[in-house]
């Protein structure tokens, strides 16, 4: 069975930096027409543009805006039927991560991760699976056939315990949750929901964060099994793996991408 995704249309947010940006450019790499979503604009398009220029085989597209609104997921839907024609696939890449105090009432990430990661995703799930329910009647392909694909990004934080984690935690078991709910409730319109939790992976931020304290290379290594950091492009081919015909019988599965280190990872580990 084929990896491939060549031809297919996705939409990836949260795709101006960080793992949306690794997901986006790969499956334009890989021959898919993609809608580069994110809120930030300016550097949206200047993504955009280096891909572009990169002699990829896919379409790349960019909108901008703030997904948290309703009129634009509208929007963003609407962009990517007028540029490609349809949609079929989905990835929730567009996440945020926080520190967090349980001991303060007064402070409110889990309240913001929340609201970043699980109810954008859910909302934007929702009108995506609509729009491939749509497509799929006016197309009146093989009712044995998959439609679509709808792919979140969560955290092994979801099964970790940690005192500064208390958001990332809470939001990632939700957006785990979430997953296995909308692939049971989307199964019978042939609607497939999987998710990636990944561990410590090589984005902007933790590379920022390397620079800044040296140990925290160490530490990352000593609790993966692996004993190394994961490169974007390896949850970019996981993401790749279930949006492809190669993944057709699973739906409600949560793929852990880490290096093993959900295996070993003690309370105590670092937070990164």
């Amino acid at each position: 069975m084929s990896f491939s995704i060549a031809g297919k249309t996705a939409i990836v947010t949260g795709a101006a930096n960080g793992l949306g940006l690794a997901i986006a450019r790969h499956f334009v790499d890989e021959g898919a027409n993609v809608m580069f979503a994110d809120i930030d604009e300016k550097r949206l398009c200047n993504e955009l543009g280096e891909t572009k220029g990169e002699g990829t085989n896919g379409a790349a597209r960019a909108f901008a805006g703030d997904l948290r609104e309703r009129l634009t997921v509208a929007n963003l839907l609407s962009a990517t039927v007028d540029a490609f024609d349809r949609i079929d696939i989905l990835v929730n890449a567009c996440r945020q991560m926080l520190p967090s105090d349980p001991l303060d009432p007064e402070d409110d990430a889990v309240e913001i991760l929340l609201q970043q990661n699980l109810l954008t995703s859910l909302r934007l799930s929702q009108a995506v699976a609509k729009r491939m329910i749509k497509q799929a009647a006016d197309d009146e392909d093989d009712d044995q056939q998959m439609i679509g694909s709808i792919i979140n990004l969560s955290s092994i934080a979801a099964r970790r315990s940690h005192p500064e984690l208390l958001g990332e935690s809470i939001s990632a078991a939700a957006v785990d949750q979430m997953t296995r709910s909308l692939a049971v409730g989307q199964a019978p319109h042939r609607i497939r929901v999987n998710a990636v939790a990944f561990g410590s992976v090589l984005s902007a931020s933790l590379t920022v964060a390397l620079k800044e304290n040296a140990q925290f290379r160490t530490d990352i290594r000593q609790h993966t099994p692996m004993k190394r950091i994961a490169r974007p492009e390896e949850v970019a081919e996981a993401a790749q793996f279930l949006a492809s015909d190669a993944a057709t019988f699973m739906t409600g599965q949560i793929l852990t991408v880490d290096g093993g280190r959900t295996l070993v990872d003690p309370v105590t580990a670092p937070a990164h």
